[in-house]
């Protein structure tokens, strides 16, 4: 294989510094060189004859990405309608165009609502790597992620709940909440939405305006260049009351590992 998966422990969330821009909901205008390992996944569509972005993935390897289960799968799914673009800052045009050959959804997803949504995917040739397209750092297994950390969504999706995608790539910092504390409140909806031990919720509590969004599901969740999560679900975007949910790495690595390696 043209290059090995990176994943490192978190001994430095003790002294990891981070600076805080004024940064995709709440946020604002990048460049894909800030996120070399971000990916905008494309779909076919057989009634427009097009391709367009509609999720996000992280690259693990030259022939692997890491992407959120329920971007592949479905009634009609077939992962010959599936591709991503690499290295570029614009959604559906620029970089470069990896096509997918095989998927591997975690084992769990689908048992408990959205426990388990994370996937592997295989691409049919390996992505050439450069400046703007470099494997991501993955956090290692087991590694608990503290309250309150200053944490990045990166991606093309709505710039507000239920409007256009973003053209350009956009990131937004947010702070990562107690997990029992958005459990809790995701239980006092009316259809309640499960937070497992197997997720990340982050945002600003009881403030909102900062999100990921519709389109950025199975992008990145990252604590400075290492990646923690994969945005997942919520209940709407930027809501103050219920923050936007991702799936937890580490408690993936391993899977993760074995698959992709």
């Amino acid at each position: 294989m043209a290059a090995h998966l990176i994943f490192l422990t978190l001994a430095l969330l003790a002294g990891f510094t981070y600076s805080l821009p004024n940064r995709i909901v709440g946020g604002s205008e990048t460049t894909i060189d800030k996120y070399p390992s971000i990916v905008a996944v494309e779909s076919y569509s057989s009634w427009s004859g097009s391709w367009s972005q509609n999720c996000g993935g992280s690259i693990l390897t030259s022939r692997y990405f890491l992407s959120a289960a329920h971007c592949f799968m479905g009634s009609f799914f077939d992962i010959t309608q599936r591709r991503i673009r690499a290295g570029s800052s614009y959604r559906n045009t620029g970089g470069i165009i990896g096509y997918a050959e095989a998927n591997f959804n975690h084992p769990t997803y689908g048992t408990r609502g959205f426990d388990g949504d994370i996937s592997v995917i295989r691409l049919t040739a390996p992505l050439v790597f450069s400046p703007v397209v470099k494997p991501g750092i993955i956090i290692a297994q087991g590694i608990a992620i503290p309250d309150n950390l200053p944490v990045v969504h990166a991606g093309w999706g709505s710039t507000v709940e239920g409007g256009q995608f973003s053209p350009v790539l956009r990131d937004v910092t947010i702070y990562t909440i107690n997990n029992e504390l958005c459990a809790a409140r995701y239980l006092t909806l009316p259809i309640p939405g499960f937070v497992t031990e197997n997720m990340i919720c982050a945002g600003f509590l009881d403030i909102g305006g900062r999100d990921a969004c519709q389109g950025d599901s199975g992008g990145p969740l990252y604590y400075g260049d290492i990646l923690i999560g994969v945005v997942s679900w919520g209940e709407g975007c930027a809501n103050a009351t219920y923050p936007g949910v991702s799936i937890a790495v580490s408690s993936y690595t391993d899977w993760i590992v074995s698959v992709a390696i």
